[in-house]
């Protein structure tokens, strides 16, 4: 019946005019990256929710990243935060990654959680602070360094919550002073990924507000800087696949924190509210990765996908391989875009053959599709009932409770 439903699928693309041997080779070669927090205990400002078989401590973090990456076949890398992910021997952390075909992916420091960044990290007024926020990313430049990571994602919490609390510009002086320092250890295959965020924990301004100002600060810094979208991270109503076009024609795009909101950053399983606008997304890079111009297709080829979630009422594994699933399905029909049939109906203004050619491909039913794809890599078709039949999450219930949390 599978092999039924695909082959009718197939011929349906065929007669719109689609590649689907491309698809599926895009599909088996698209990857997202896992974030270690993602499989700790984690909770609303309120608490924190225990459950029973959370790691304690990042080789156990690997360990269930690694049961994603076997079960969905595209997470083979793992982001860790610092000191979240603190070890005495990185090479072992590295060493016992690779025994479960697993990669390092991205190194992301921490400066919101000593009690001396209350009032900003490298952008405090006090000297000291801000040359103990500075070692740390040269510590976090370090481990990368030891655990080939090519890649440092850097957020900050820093803001006011009242006017008058700070000197605005001077802010802006002290986050660049310390960045360039950061940026000046980097080896040439490091990238260095600066998030944005308009608000929380600040709740007058933040150091980092949108993504204009964290393109100029990549833009001082130098092209190992680029921009990290988080799709979390936006006022509602914000078109974030406009964004997500204007930094890939400025070749500044750099990479992903995917998650969903309904109102703020709620850290809500990717695609669960707006599965839309992730598909949106996808369609401005597939579109890109067409351009005339090389370095704008090099951009779009060279996203970092990471998945950004502090899953609090789920249980770990099975709300990220739901995240990573849709990610790829979205993704999937993204692929299924007529891109020359759009631009037919852009170049003759035709508005509704425009927005149809793009809406079509979102209304179609890629589940035969992936099933396909998943079966061709060696994969369960449903990578979630697989998971859940595996026996792993009732295993690891020996942990107990009280692992990992912040």
């Amino acid at each position: 019946m599978q092999d039924q439903a695909y082959q009718v699928f197939a011929a349906q693309q065929a007669n719109r005019g689609i590649n689907l041997e491309d698809v599926k080779s895009k599909l088996k070669a698209f990857r997202v990256e896992t974030p270690s927090w993602g499989y700790a205990d984690q909770g609303t400002r309120f608490k924190t929710f225990k459950k029973a078989g959370v790691p304690r401590d990042p080789f156990e973090k690997l360990e269930d990243a690694a049961q994603v990456h076997r079960f969905t076949g595209i997470c083979p890398s793992v982001a860790l935060h610092i000191p979240w992910d603190k070890v005495e021997d990185y090479v072992a952390l590295k060493t016992h990654a690779a025994a479960l075909g697993l990669s390092i992916g991205a190194v992301n420091p921490n400066l919101f959680q000593e009690d001396e960044y209350m009032l900003g990290s490298v952008t405090n007024s006090n000297p000291s602070i801000r040359k103990k926020a500075t070692d740390h990313l040269l510590e976090c430049v370090e481990i990368a360094k030891t655990l080939g990571s090519n890649v440092l994602s850097l957020w900050f919490a820093d803001g006011t919550n009242y006017p008058g609390q700070a000197n605005i510009r001077r802010r802006v002086q002290w986050m660049h002073e310390c960045l360039r320092e950061m940026y000046a250890a980097m080896t040439p295959e490091m990238r260095m990924l600066i998030e944005y965020k308009f608000y929380e924990p600040a709740f007058y301004h933040t150091d980092l507000a949108d993504w204009g100002m964290a393109f100029n600060m990549a833009g001082k810094l130098g092209p190992q800087a680029e921009v990290l979208v988080d799709t979390g991270h936006h006022a509602m109503g914000t078109n974030i696949e406009h964004i997500v076009a204007y930094l890939l024609g400025e070749k500044r795009l750099g990479g992903f924190h995917f998650n969903s909101r309904k109102y703020g950053d709620d850290d809500l399983i990717v695609g669960s509210i707006n599965p839309y606008e992730l598909f949106l997304i996808f369609y401005q890079i597939l579109d890109a990765a067409r351009d005339s111009d090389a370095g704008v297709r090099r951009t779009a080829e060279n996203i970092a996908y990471m998945i950004d979630q502090s899953h609090n009422i789920e249980q770990k594994i099975p709300a990220m391989i739901r995240s990573v699933m849709n990610v790829q399905t979205q993704y999937a029909k993204a692929l299924l875009v007529n891109h020359e049939e759009v631009k037919a109906a852009q170049d003759k203004q035709d508005v509704l053959a425009a927005e149809n050619a793009v809406r079509s491909a979102f209304e179609l039913n890629v589940t035969p599709l992936l099933s396909a794809v998943r079966e061709e890599m060696g994969l369960s078709p449903d990578p979630m009932t697989a998971y859940l039949q595996s026996g792993y999450g009732e295993k690891i219930l020996a942990r107990g409770v009280g692992g990992a949390s912040w």
